[in-house]
């Protein structure tokens, strides 16, 4: 891998909080969706994507430089969670902005509707089982916010919870959004760093993506009859999110709005808020001791003695 100069180091850095800076929500106080056009694509022109692909290949080489540091230290784990509806394009942008890392050094967990044996325990259970060890990146492909989305939206999954009858209020979502916030400040003290995206879609280009599903046979495997189902109830999908991103966006565990209507851009954005957050935590590779050192030439010398 090619390493950037100092100054395009600091380049890159200042461009990719260019890039996220805007879309960043770490108090969720008044948040409202509408504050964030799905189709924004700041500075750049929508049409010129081989711009966009070399800001974001720099990205990509940067990213992998500072993950081998987050890896060597072995002092934080970064926990990416990605909520979005169908079709926003979460899968690309996990594969586009994760593909020079080590795969040593990442997991991916992709949480679907939740097994007997996980509806037998808490609701974030299951999550907890899956976060990332020190020195790596774990990616969660939508995560235990569902549990104040889609169960939110289809009030009938929560009766598979069993939760006791008297836990059962119109307080469930407010004790949640509140269980969530002290979840993610728990993780924070204890290394773990979380950035949260929710990949912001229009009504318009789902429709549009869901029909070149249809159209195209390579991509019928992508379309399920449920997409329909769940876009019929797209109003109370984006209250859902609105109020999500509101009570639990803090400082410690910022979400980031990022408009999705053009992939290339939602790309962009994801990458720079990762860059941006792994270059905050001023990474450093391990300080080898003076008898580590000598060791070290030692073992030079016999190699060299052979």
């Amino acid at each position: 891998m090619v390493q950037a100069s100092p100054l395009d180091r600091q380049a890159i850095l200042q461009r990719a909080r260019g890039f996220c800076a805007p879309f960043r929500i770490g108090n969720g106080d008044g948040f409202h969706l509408d504050q964030v056009n799905p189709s924004e694509t700041l500075h750049l022109d929508r049409h010129d994507k081989k711009a966009a692909e070399a800001v974001l290949a720099e990205g990509v080489a940067l990213l992998a430089d500072l993950q081998d540091r987050l890896y060597a230290s072995n002092r934080y784990a970064l926990l990416l969670i990605f909520q979005a509806m169908d079709a926003a394009g979460k899968d690309g942008t996990i594969k586009h902005v994760m593909s020079g890392v080590n795969p040593q050094g990442c997991q991916v967990f992709a949480f679907k509707a939740p097994s007997a044996v996980d509806l037998d325990h808490d609701y974030l259970w299951r999550a907890n089982q899956c976060l990332p060890e020190r020195g790596r990146i774990g990616i969660f492909n939508r995560s235990y916010y569902e549990e104040t989305l889609v169960v939110r939206v289809h009030p009938e999954l929560l009766a598979r919870q069993c939760l006791p009858p008297e836990l059962v209020s119109d307080d469930l979502w407010t004790q949640r959004f509140r269980d969530i916030r002290h979840y993610e400040s728990y993780l924070a003290r204890n290394g773990v760093v979380v950035r949260k995206f929710f990949l912001h879609l229009s009504r318009d280009e789902q429709k549009r993506r869901f029909l070149k599903r249809l159209e195209d046979p390579g991509k019928n495997w992508k379309f399920s009859a449920s997409d329909i189902k769940e876009r019929a109830h797209w109003n109370r999908y984006m209250d859902a999110y609105e109020e999500m991103i509101r009570h639990t966006a803090s400082d410690a565990a910022p979400w980031f709005v990022v408009p999705a209507d053009n992939k290339w851009f939602t790309r962009l954005v994801v990458a720079a808020a990762i860059i941006d957050t792994l270059d905050q935590l001023n990474l450093q590779y391990p300080v080898v001791s003076d008898s580590a050192r000598d060791a070290l030439a030692a073992a030079q010398q016999q190699l060299l003695a052979e």
